[in-house]
């Protein structure tokens, strides 16, 4: 059963906190659309293990605070939120675990609030180093108007359609088995839909849900409640991040574990190694078959592979 929240004040806002064990800090960091309770497979098999398991929901996100205003949610106030959590614990420095848009908030605190941290694992969103132009700009000529990122940042068309029936946007996103990597490659480029409002004007989709009905339920009723102006307004930092950490050194020197997904048809393998020169202590593995959403898809191997390199690295 995944436990009931307790609610700590962190950096001026309430985050909703739910934990399982003792010993060892590990915070888990959630990503986009999800909820502390995509952790809910990690939860009990790190405490188990004998773990202080911890996964927040973030701001914008549950039953944690929704501030207004699109600069609440820059990823140093992200990190913010993670530095307040750790004073309010009363934990010095924990292991970071992050999935899709936590792995990137977990990546940049690497290189803003090392201290903070033990070890770092990413699942999924391998490093991308600064790029010398706006990244936004970079979507923009390379994915065109239509790609999710670039259409949230101008309009919130988004926002509205996806809060029109949460529960559908969820049956087309979080799915599995539905293309391989190999598959996508060779599909034509307009079927390569990178559009998140072409998706959902879909009825069908292919591949299995990835949810049950009591875990679809759990999504639905907490995107119901909140909406996903939150969520989106974390993209709509995306060059102001950029710009927040010009001048930094771009290299990771925290012990890090990379788990990536064979059939994640939004990062290529190539992305993968590009990371590597920056990361100094890096350790990779990836699962296949294996998309986007690894921790649900794929819980007992993902548990496997973290508990085995924390072993290794403590």
């Amino acid at each position: 059963m995944f436990p009931k929240p307790h609610f700590v004040d962190s950096n001026g806002i309430r985050l909703a906190v739910y934990e399982q064990g003792a010993g060892p800090a590990v915070i888990m960091v959630h990503g986009f659309p999800e909820l502390a309770y995509s952790w809910r497979h990690q939860l009990p098999a790190l405490a188990a293990a004998g773990y202080r398991a911890i996964a927040p929901d973030m701001r914008g996100y549950g039953q944690s605070d929704v501030p207004a205003g699109v600069d609440a949610y820059r990823v140093t106030q992200l990190i913010a939120d993670l530095k307040g959590l750790l004073d309010a614990l009363d934990i010095e420095r924990a292991t970071f675990v992050g999935h899709d848009w936590g792995a990137l908030v977990l990546w940049h605190m690497a290189l803003l609030a090392p201290d903070r941290m033990e070890k770092l694992i990413a699942l999924n969103i391998p490093y991308y180093p600064r790029t010398p132009i706006d990244p936004i700009e970079i979507f923009r000529q390379r994915l065109g108007e239509d790609f999710y990122i670039v259409n949230f940042q101008d309009s919130d068309e988004a926002d509205t359609a996806f809060a029109s029936d949460p529960g559908h946007l969820i049956d087309m996103m979080m799915r599995k088995n539905q293309v391989s990597r190999a598959e996508f490659d060779r599909l034509p480029p307009e079927r390569k839909v990178l559009s998140l409002l072409k998706v959902i004007e879909r009825r069908q989709s292919s591949g299995e849900p990835l949810l049950n009905d009591e875990e679809r339920a759990y999504y639905v009723n907490a995107f119901t409640k909140t909406g996903f102006t939150g969520a989106i307004n974390w993209y709509r930092n995306w060059s102001r991040n950029w710009r927040d950490i010009q001048g930094t050194d771009p290299m990771i020197t925290i012990p890090t574990l990379f788990i990536g997904a064979a059939d994640d048809v939004v990062v290529a393998p190539a992305h993968i190694d590009a990371m590597k020169p920056f990361v100094r202590n890096l350790t990779v593995e990836i699962l296949e078959p294996c998309g986007h959403w690894t921790q649900q898809e794929r819980p007992d191997d993902v548990n496997r592979l973290i508990m085995r390199w924390l072993d290794e690295n403590r």
